[in-house]
C-alpha cells in the first residue's frame, strides 16, 4: 500500500510526498516519484504546481487541524 501525505504549508503551497499519478484540469498526466509542490495562491505559471509566485502576491493561508464544526461545513461544501 502506498502511503500518501498532502501537507498545506503555512503561505504556501501543498507538498504531496507519495508516488502518485497526478492529474491537471485537462486532464494530461504527470507522474510523481517523490515530493511535489501543488499550487494554492492560484498565481503560478506552472500550474498544478508551485512556482514560488506566492511569495510575491503575498498569498496568506495559515492551516491548523480542523474542529469537528468547520470540518463537518467543508465536507458539505465539497460534496455538492
Amino acid at each position: 500500500m502506498n502511503d500518501l501525505t498532502i501537507t498545506p504549508t503555512d503561505n504556501g503551497p501543498y507538498l504531496v510526498e507519495s508516488s502518485i499519478t497526478l492529474l491537471d484540469a485537462e486532464g494530461n498526466q504527470y507522474e510523481v516519484s517523490d515530493t511535489v509542490a501543488l499550487c494554492r495562491c492560484g498565481h503560478s505559471n506552472t500550474k498544478p504546481f508551485c512556482d514560488g509566485t506566492h511569495e510575491k502576491t503575498n498569498f496568506a493561508a495559515v492551516n491548523r487541524t480542523a474542529t469537528s464544526s468547520n470540518r463537518m461545513r467543508t465536507q458539505v461544501v465539497a460534496s455538492r
